[in-house]
């Protein structure tokens, strides 16, 4: 979904992208609270494994694919203030390197495919957790049912935009029917996807999952034979799971990462995706402008003067998940040390006698 330069017009792309630096800026404040030591590591893999699989498109429909968008996985995994910032790395990533989404359509971009998909899936997942049993199975229950909703939310919202700012003239009606149509099957593969990489981490590492915290069971104890709860004393002297290496799931991650941008991506859909199909039915594509990075050497997810198709994409892929792990990696660290480092200067203040 992502939206080229063309489709929205001068003004309003200019107050996509200042509501969109807005809701960045909230979230570097609200991401200090939710990254420490283990998950600022881990939030740039987000990053990445969210930039390698959006390469894969899936058929959903005749002529027509779909890719993760990623909002509800990333507010699941790293919490929704650094979901945001998960997503705008890929969306910005894309944009400069590969010319994929607009320059000028940037901060509609990130508007579109990160705040509303995190904010919605936020919502619907805590809301749902809040009414299920407190239990990992629910976890999982409540992501499948976070994305599916989220994508078909940030077709509505492309939808807002274009009524706004469209610069063609097509009936508001027929692209808001279309475009919910089509994002609520892709939804469905969102979902899917969302729902096998969380269960997947919880089954290894339940405490690194953000939406999975405070789920834990209480430990028990037998006492003449019944179960009661354990005093407090007795169910703290295990942080080991807190303190364990989070290196091992990185590693994984970021292997897993590389496999599916370096070879999967081969065999993904070459259809267009819902917004491109959408956009080339209804006409709204009538007026979409060349990308300003279309000269770059890895635009359209291949590198240039690499005839071969399969390792031209393979080597973009590649060097995608490399460049996006670590600028996510630094970003979300120079926030977690922002953090670390405010208490220690207040502390260090003289009092006046």
């Amino acid at each position: 979904m992502h939206v080229p330069d063309g489709f929205i017009n001068a003004p309003v792309s200019v107050a996509a992208g200042v509501a969109a630096a807005a809701a960045v800026a909230v979230s570097l404040r609200g991401a200090r609270r939710e990254l420490d030591e283990r998950t600022a590591p881990l939030a740039g893999l987000v990053a990445a494994f969210i930039f390698a699989v959006q390469m894969l498109n899936f058929p959903v429909a005749a002529g027509t694919s779909g890719h993760l968008l990623g909002g509800a996985l990333a507010a699941i995994l790293v919490g929704p203030y650094t979901g945001v910032l998960c997503v705008s790395v890929v969306l910005l990533m894309q944009g400069i390197l590969f010319a994929d989404g607009g320059l000028t359509a940037l901060g509609v971009n990130i508007t579109v495919m990160g705040v509303v998909t995190v904010v919605t899936a936020h919502l619907v997942f805590r809301g749902l957790l809040g009414v299920l049993p407190r239990t990992r199975r629910s976890v999982t229950v409540a992501a499948f049912a976070a994305a599916l909703l989220s994508v078909p939310a940030a077709a509505a919202a492309f939808t807002a935009v274009y009524a706004v700012g469209g610069t063609t003239d097509v009936p508001l009606g027929k692209v808001l029917t279309a475009m919910v149509g089509v994002h609520v099957l892709i939804g469905i593969g969102e979902a899917l996807i969302t729902t096998a990489t969380v269960g997947a981490v919880i089954a290894v590492r339940p405490d690194l999952v953000h939406g999975a915290r405070g789920l834990a069971a209480p430990l028990k104890l037998r006492v003449d034979g019944a179960l009661v709860d354990a005093p407090a004393a007795a169910a703290a002297p295990a942080p080991a799971a807190a303190v364990r290496s989070t290196r091992k799931v990185w590693a994984t991650g970021l292997v897993t990462a590389l496999v599916l941008a370096g070879f999967v991506s081969f065999y993904a859909s070459a259809d267009p995706d819902g917004l491109e199909k959408v956009a080339a039915d209804k006409g709204i594509d009538e007026k979409v402008e060349e990308h300003a990075a279309a000269g770059s050497p890895l635009a359209d997810y291949g590198v240039k003067d690499v005839e071969d198709a399969r390792l031209s994409g393979g080597l973009a892929g590649v060097i995608g998940v490399g460049v996006t792990v670590v600028a996510g990696t630094g970003i979300f660290w120079a926030v977690r040390r922002r953090t670390t480092d405010a208490p220690t200067a207040t502390s260090t203040a003289t009092p006046v006698a």
